[in-house]
Formats: structure tokens, C-alpha cells, sequence
């Protein structure tokens, strides 16, 4: 997708800025066209005929996180490569403006099918972002052939959002333990497609 450029991509960092500052300060059911126009310090008219909708807002939101993301290392070992796809994960999710951001959008994706698709688009992003990790680690031997990579990258996240949704909080050890026990799990072939 073409970046746009100038006072059009100005407007859309301010714009989607100030819908992730209310996203994280009063979450998405009370999010206002109205009032993140406001907080960007731009005209009614260019949120609402640009996004015309909240939800198509936090769609863009979503889609500029995405690609504004930090990008998947390369540690040259299947434990080092999803170490730092959990410490990543945790970092966003225990960032005070990031963590709620994120919280917001869940529970909205619960009972708006958009924000669900939206949040959905989010993390299929993010997810073949970081499966070349595990693509390489099946040519080094590491998990066999036919391990589904997206199944093992989504296999690291899950407990970590998993914490934060059921305890509020993350420790540490939840990224490590998560990440350690996806390596140990693809090593012994539990994420092979069956036929």
C-alpha cells in the first residue's frame, strides 16, 4: 500500500494518534469522531470524510501499527527468534499507553464485528511477519517439515495475552515460558499439518 505524503500523511499520523491516546485513556465505546478531531487539532469534516466511522478509524489504527511495528529479528536459532517475538509482545502489551490501547480494541472486537475484523487484519500482519522465523528453523533442522510456522508464532503470543486478560498483568517469566515451551512443542512436532 502507498504511504500518502505531506499534509495528508500529517493529518493521518495526528489524527491516528489522537484516536490511539483516547483509545488508551477511555476505550472504544466511547470514542467520538468529533473529539479526535478535536485532540488532533484538525477540521470535523476531514475525520468524518476520510473515516466516516469510528470503527474504520481504529481499522486504520490497526493497520498503521502493523506496519509500524518492530520488525522480526533473526538470532539464528528457533528459541533466540521466538524469545524476541514474546519479549516483543510483552513490551507492547505492559507499555501504559500501548497495554490499554490494545485492551480497548479486544474487548471492542468482543461485540463489533468490525474492530473484530480490524484487530483480526491486525495480528495476520504481525503473525506472517514473524513466520519466516520458523520457516528458517525447518531448513536448519530445527522443527521438522510441515510445521506450520503462523500456528507456532501465534502459539508464543497466546498465553501472554492469555495473562493479561485474565490476571491484568504480565510477568516476565509468562514471555519466556511462552516462547520456550512453542520451541519445545515444534521441536517434537506438534504443530506438523496433518493431512
Amino acid at each position: 500500500m502507498t504511504r500518502p505524503g505531506g499534509r495528508t500523511a500529517r493529518v493521518r499520523a495526528q489524527v491516528l494518534r489522537a484516536t490511539g491516546d483516547a483509545l488508551a485513556e477511555q476505550g472504544f465505546a466511547h470514542l467520538d469522531l468529533a473529539d479526535i478531531a478535536r485532540r488532533a487539532d484538525v477540521g470535523k469534516t476531514t475525520v468524518y470524510r476520510r473515516w466516516g466511522s469510528v470503527t474504520a478509524l481504529v481499522a486504520d489504527l490497526l493497520i498503521d501499527m502493523a506496519e509500524e511495528s518492530s520488525p522480526r529479528s533473526d538470532t539464528g536459532s528457533l528459541l533466540g527468534d521466538l524469545r524476541a517475538n514474546a519479549d516483543l509482545v510483552l513490551r507492547t502489551l505492559t507499555d501504559p499507553r500501548q497495554g490499554r490501547l490494545f485492551t480497548s480494541i479486544i474487548a471492542a472486537a468482543t461485540c463489533d464485528a468490525q474492530a473484530a475484523e480490524a484487530l483480526h487484519g491486525f495480528y495476520a500482519t504481525r503473525v506472517a511477519e514473524w513466520a519466516p522465523c520458523v520457516e528458517r528453523a525447518i531448513e536448519r533442522g530445527e522443527a521438522p517439515e510441515g510445521t506450520d510456522a503462523q500456528a507456532v508464532i501465534r502459539a508464543v503470543s497466546a498465553p501472554l495475552y492469555y495473562h493479561l486478560l485474565t490476571t491484568g498483568r504480565i510477568d516476565p517469566s509468562v514471555a519466556d515460558q511462552a516462547a520456550t515451551a512453542a520451541t519445545v512443542a515444534a521441536r517434537a512436532g506438534v504443530f506438523v499439518c496433518q493431512d
